[in-house]
């Protein structure tokens, strides 16, 4: 679940910058706060930059790198005017504190960060700390709180190279700690409470084994084990004929127990919330 961390994390960046700092969030679309107004941030390709240089986090990025990861490998003739442009509106449009600047060696981004990454990365170490230490219950509770910060997909809206990478990067991040956080409750015997959510992440990534899984399980918890075999075969069918593949060891072990009427699937009592 651990997803490691950049320098020092401290939640928001009001409490280190004042309570006039902007904050910057890139998990939904590219979003900039200044006293909870929303601040103007220029056309998406200055948006783009923006976000590509906020994911440097404090490190410059030579010119060629921003142009190729904002327009890929063919840029337009004038990029380089383009380039200055969109610079100098973000100057503009990001006011105090920040500093957009050119160190020789490429732009640097300072004084800016994206806050709901840094909180986010705090809330799945603090989870899979918990976790390791035992604690579901301040697992799932932190996992959630991450969850939370989701406006929607990765600095939705943006269509260039690199942040298409770091979208599909994200994506994935999200779906393990979501996936971690449902086993927790599985686990903590709350499988009825998350049935549906799981019939419909199955849905959503229907080749994602590991949701497949969780959902057996809990369908098994609950006392549903022919519908836990249904979920199987399904899954079966759908990776033949998108991947011609079998499901993978996880899967086939647990449809294997599923069958032979493992005890330890049975339904066991729910543990109470703190």
């Amino acid at each position: 679940m651990g997803e490691g961390t950049t320098g020092t994390t401290t939640g928001t960046s009001h409490g280190s910058h004042g309570s006039h700092a902007l904050r910057l969030e890139l998990l939904g679309p590219l979003r900039a706060l200044r006293d909870g107004e929303e601040v103007p941030l220029g056309p998406p390709k200055q948006r783009a930059i923006l976000a590509v240089l906020l994911l440097q986090e404090g490190r410059p990025l030579s010119y060629d790198g921003l142009v190729e990861a904002v327009w890929g490998g063919a840029p337009p003739v004038h990029v380089r005017n383009l380039v200055q442009k969109y610079v100098s509106g973000l100057r503009r449009a990001l006011g105090d504190g920040p500093e957009l600047s050119w160190t020789g060696s490429g732009y640097l981004l300072t004084g800016a960060r994206a806050d709901d990454l840094r909180e986010r990365r705090r809330l799945v170490d603090e989870a899979l700390a918990a976790r390791n230490a035992g604690d579901l219950e301040r697992a799932g509770e932190r996992a959630r709180r991450a969850e939370e910060l989701w406006r929607g997909e990765f600095a939705e809206g943006l269509r260039t190279p690199y942040l298409a990478a770091e979208r599909l990067r994200w994506t994935e991040k999200r779906l393990t700690v979501l996936e971690a956080r449902l086993a927790g409750a599985i686990e903590l015997g709350r499988s009825f409470e998350y049935v549906h959510e799981l019939v419909r992440l199955v849905a959503a990534h229907p080749l994602r084994e590991r949701l497949v899984e969780l959902l057996m399980l809990a369908l098994c918890r609950t006392g549903r084990p022919t519908d836990a075999l249904t979920a199987y075969e399904s899954a079966r069918q759908r990776l033949a004929e998108a991947l011609g593949a079998d499901p993978g060891p996880a899967l086939r072990s647990l449809h294997a127990r599923v069958l032979r009427q493992d005890p330890v699937l049975l339904p066991s009592p729910p543990v109470p919330a703190a």
